[in-house]
């Protein structure tokens, strides 16, 4: 018979560690409180999980230059967003997002901008999520207006859209519709309307975090490389950098797993790589 072993938690990192006291300083800004619900959530349980996260998620990654945290919010949002299966997590860095100083209408348009890429369900999902989080926070939210492209008029929407398309994804964008148009030309006639046309004009996001957040969605979700490799061309075509790139994928991997930031940064490097034989910028 094995010989019955006792688990007495131990903190992973001490107390005097200075990554861990970095990072529960910021997880104490992103919370808004002097003690995050995470130690106590975990201390009965795994303490060392909560020891683990504030050392590792907020003290090494979420200092890290290239992506401000106001974006750092936002890419994690589109990516618990679109997994799906985080809820709580969700609202939390809703929440969090607001006191890193973004808008309510940047985070309602980041989810909105997620119908997209993960669908409806996904989109509708993320704004309950943020108006239980505003609600909760006495946050006065007043919806956006809908972009100018928006109506009844198909025609001005195509030519926004593909306007938008052309200047985002350029000719990356292009080959994919191309590649519709004798197959299911109406889906490349509704990418261009609605994708480009309808979301992608909206006030309350600039392209660069547009483009940010459908990498952050589509990394998360690890089903979709062509089009990722098509939004890494579009975020560095809107004036994206490469290290903004590089850093919103290595951020993922405390929120998505290390295997879809993995999965991410080899497809990305071959975008770049692409380009640096073309003489595009990258």
């Amino acid at each position: 018979m094995a010989p019955h072993l006792s688990h007495t938690p131990s903190p992973a990192a001490a107390p005097q560690d200075p990554t861990y006291l970095r990072g529960l300083a910021a997880l104490r800004q992103l919370e808004g409180t002097e003690r995050p619900t995470l130690l106590d959530g975990l201390a009965d349980l795994a303490p060392d999980l909560a020891t683990l996260a504030i050392r590792f998620v907020y003290g090494e990654i979420y200092p890290r230059p290239g992506l401000d945290l106001r974006s750092r919010q936002l890419v994690t949002v589109a990516a618990l967003a679109a997994l799906g299966h985080a809820r709580p997590q969700l609202k939390f860095h809703i929440a969090g997002a607001l006191n890193a100083g973004c808008s309510s209408n940047e985070i309602v348009e980041t989810l909105q901008h997620l119908v997209i890429y993960a669908g409806f369900p996904v989109g509708l999902n993320g704004v309950f999520a943020a108006r239980e989080v505003f609600q909760e926070r006495g946050c006065n939210h007043e919806p956006l207006a809908c972009g100018a492209a928006q109506g009844d008029d198909s025609r001005a929407r195509f030519q926004a859209g593909l306007q938008a398309l052309q200047e985002i994804d350029g000719h990356a964008g292009e080959q994919v519709i191309a590649a519709l148009d004798g197959l299911a030309p109406d889906l490349a006639r509704f990418i261009i309307e609605f994708a480009f046309g309808d979301i992608y004009t909206r006030p309350g996001l600039s392209l660069v975090q547009r483009e940010l957040v459908t990498l952050a969605a589509l990394a998360a979700l690890g089903t979709a490389v062509p089009q990722f490799k098509v939004h890494v061309h579009g975020l560095l075509n809107v004036g994206g950098t490469r290290q903004m790139l590089v850093e919103s994928l290595i951020h993922l991997a405390a929120y998505a797993g290390f295997p879809a930031a993995l999965n991410a940064l080899q497809a990305a490097r071959e975008v770049l790589d692409e380009r640096a034989a073309k003489g595009q910028s990258c």
